[in-house]
């Protein structure tokens, strides 16, 4: 047992495997790919996937943070799908790549889940 098995299961997969996956609205259209994962060390939870939308080789593209329970995996996109226009997701919160101390933050953290109304995964 020398290695991790990396292969995944029709309810769990690695974190790293979901890194890069590709990110659709519901029309199907992409919006973005998922960044990180951001994991609750305390509680065990997901707390956000952090997505990467827009910019142009690497210039001017956002990173969203977004609740799990917004994503549904689609095994014909392979993909995550996520009830969004892409008018929506640019008003959506945001944080530049420096900036990952906001994540942190639990003002900022409600209201990204409010955003997306959803509740915290903390209540």
């Amino acid at each position: 047992m020398g290695t991790l098995a990396r292969d995944e299961t029709g309810a769990l997969i690695g974190a790293d495997k979901v890194k890069g996956t590709l990110v659709y609205n519901g029309e199907g259209e992409k919006l973005g790919t998922v960044d990180d994962v951001m994991l609750d060390k305390q509680r065990g939870n997901v707390a956000y996937a952090v997505m990467s939308f827009g910019g142009f080789l690497g210039m001017g593209k956002k990173h969203h943070p977004l609740p799990w329970d917004v994503l549904n995996y689609s095994e014909k996109q392979d993909g995550y799908v996520v009830n969004l226009s892409k008018e929506q997701l640019e008003g959506a919160p945001t944080f530049e790549r420096g900036e990952t101390n906001r994540l942190y933050d639990r003002k900022y953290g409600e209201s990204v889940y409010s955003y997306y109304g959803v509740s915290p995964y903390w209540i």
